[in-house]
């Protein structure tokens, strides 16, 4: 079976990916391209920048980028995110949700309309950073004593959230594997006298700067020795691949709200 793609943000650096990822694979058919109301982008071909024409124009409505569209594709931002949710709930289609910076709020409503449709949600759909918070529940729960963990992310200089949705995957992966509160022990910042470091608490330390991709490091740092986890992605591509990995997974699901564990058969 083919699966009939739309992507969101389709002009920008992901959306381009996703367009470019979805036009190469042999089961999958792009059928929408969404950008925001304004862009440049807006009425051209959804693969100009590929020097290719598919007859799928970039449009701002909503609905007439899903009208013949089974999955969603979204990596943009909260407010674009929510008001896609609320189209896809209504009409039926399946949603892959890579967006990161959502709030609680901004969650639940994400979970609400999971009810009426499928939903894979996942800070980071790139296959190996799934298998690297699998690999820090294992490392959290044997080095629970003596050990203090810090969380280093590095983005491009374009990305406007801090720390990543990643890093804070992994504190919350980690967290959970310790029995703690990731809201009651996580340090985002030192600056100044801050005392001696607080062995409950998971520090995050945050990078941004040139067009670095993606980096996390977990570093568990015991006395005599450390232990650092670090995933690196060279390309988008990892992620778009993830996506379509999502959408398979959604193939014969209506509803229900997943990550890329389930997608996995990591959980």
């Amino acid at each position: 079976m083919t699966m009939r793609i739309a992507v969101a943000g389709a002009s920008g650096r992901m959306g381009r990916m996703l367009v470019e990822t979805v036009l190469g694979a042999q089961d999958a058919e792009l059928v929408g391209a969404l950008d925001v109301a304004g862009s440049p982008a807006i009425g051209r071909d959804a693969a100009e920048f590929l020097g290719r024409q598919t007859g799928i124009m970039i449009t701002d409505s909503i609905e007439e980028g899903l009208r013949n569209a089974q999955f969603l594709i979204d990596f943009t931002r909260p407010e674009g995110t929510l008001a896609h949710a609320a189209v896809c709930s209504r009409l039926g289609v399946k949603m892959i949700i890579g967006t990161t910076g959502l709030s609680e709020a901004d969650k639940q409503m994400i979970s609400e309309a999971s009810a009426k449709t499928a939903i894979v949600f996942a800070p980071n759909m790139s296959v190996g950073v799934n298998v690297t918070l699998k690999l820090l529940e294992v490392a959290a729960r044997i080095l629970s004593e003596g050990y203090d963990i810090e969380i280093i992310e590095a983005h491009h200089r374009h990305k406007v959230d801090a720390p990543s949705g990643t890093a804070l995957k992994m504190g919350e992966v980690v967290a959970q594997a310790l029995g703690r509160d990731l809201s009651k022990v996580a340090v985002y910042g030192r600056e100044g006298v801050t005392g001696e470091r607080d062995p409950s608490t998971i520090g995050f330390a945050t990078i941004r700067g040139g067009d670095i991709v993606g980096d996390h490091t977990v570093l568990f740092a015991g006395i005599g020795e450390r232990i650092e986890i670090t995933h690196k992605a060279a390309s988008r591509l990892t992620y778009a691949h993830g996506s379509l990995r999502a959408c398979r997974f959604l193939s014969d699901r209506t509803s229900g709200l997943f990550d890329m564990q389930a997608v996995l058969g990591l959980s």
